[in-house]
């Protein structure tokens, strides 16, 4: 009986212990809660503001007719020209050498009566007629090596192999050679050309091959395109912006090869073009008249980079987001 009494005595002494010890958590959680609440920042008070009534303004802004002119790009273009012009005439006057150094204006008069007289008309004529010539077949030719390029290994490897071997080759390196396959015509300025124009472009376009995005190539694949179809339809579209490129860089490298051409040539097969003329000047000591030659040649790339190559990227890769 004792013991029994004794178990049941220290059973309740520990339920009571594990009650005080539990109020005591209780009353810590309590007061730990209310530490936190008393630290919380006060409930801002909630109040009205009245708008103001809406009026309709329109959002659009009219920008000021000087700022509008001076947006267009031919205007700007047109100040650049200007200043140059300004430029030149000033150190022409400081220099005080016609022989040397023609003023702006002289060289303008030049150029007016070559236009009316019709003998600068008709030497650009000329010397536009062989460019166009090379220029298109260097075009054909670059974009079959890419295509095989794009095809083959061996393409490939043919392509990398002749831009190493003939890119860094002058084209007027070729005149010898190209006068004594072609004789001295039409044909062997051709030549020269076609080497200019060939590689640059060809390079340029197999990078821009190479730069198409697999997910475009696989959409391609998707819809069954290979071989010309695949390049046409696929690869020529997403790598525009390098192909303007290289035909930009073909244009250039073709005029500076045509005009040093004809210098070293003289007359192709009795007509005399844009670089024979300069190079005849020359020789007769009107040097207004060989400045004048020299505008002809910065006028004709200035009209064909704004009214071709400008119109068809506006058309085609600004239009299409590729290009800013």
């Amino acid at each position: 009986m004792l013991a029994k009494a004794s178990h049941l005595t220290l059973q309740w002494w520990m339920t009571l212990r594990l009650r005080q010890q539990a109020g005591s958590h209780r009353g810590s959680a309590l007061t730990q809660r209310d530490n936190i609440m008393s630290l919380s920042p006060p409930i801002r008070e909630e109040y009205e503001v009245e708008l103001a009534p809406f009026t309709q303004e329109d959002l659009a802004r009219e920008t000021p007719l000087l700022q509008r002119i001076w947006q267009q790009s031919w205007v700007r273009k047109t100040v650049i020209l200007i200043a140059l012009a300004l430029i030149w005439e000033i150190a022409a006057r400081i220099q005080g050498n016609d022989l040397l150094l023609p003023s702006f204006l002289q060289t303008a008069q030049a150029f007016i009566d070559g236009i009316v007289t019709g003998e600068l008309l008709g030497k650009v004529w000329i010397s536009l007629t062989v460019l166009v010539k090379g220029y298109l077949i260097g075009i054909v030719l670059a974009f079959g090596l890419t295509t095989l390029a794009v095809s083959t290994q061996l393409g490939r490897d043919l392509l990398g192999t002749l831009t190493a071997m003939f890119n860094p080759l002058p084209a007027i390196a070729l005149l010898p050679l190209s006068l004594l396959w072609f004789g001295l015509g039409e044909n062997s300025l051709i030549f020269v050309l076609v080497h200019s124009v060939l590689w640059a472009l060809a390079l340029n376009t197999y990078a821009g091959f190479l730069g198409v995005s697999e997910t475009q190539r696989m959409a391609g694949r998707n819809y069954g395109l290979k071989g010309l179809r695949f390049v046409w339809y696929i690869l020529i579209p997403a790598a525009l912006p390098s192909i303007l490129a290289g035909l930009k860089i073909g244009w250039a490298f073709a005029w500076r090869t045509l005009i040093a051409a004809e210098l070293v040539f003289g007359a192709s097969s009795g007509k005399g073009g844009l670089g024979w003329y300069i190079f005849q000047n020359r020789n007769e000591l009107y040097t207004d008249k060989v400045f004048a030659g020299l505008a002809a040649v910065i006028i004709i790339g200035l009209l064909v980079e704004d009214l071709l190559f400008s119109n068809v990227e506006r058309l085609t890769v600004k239009r299409w987001g590729m290009q800013r």
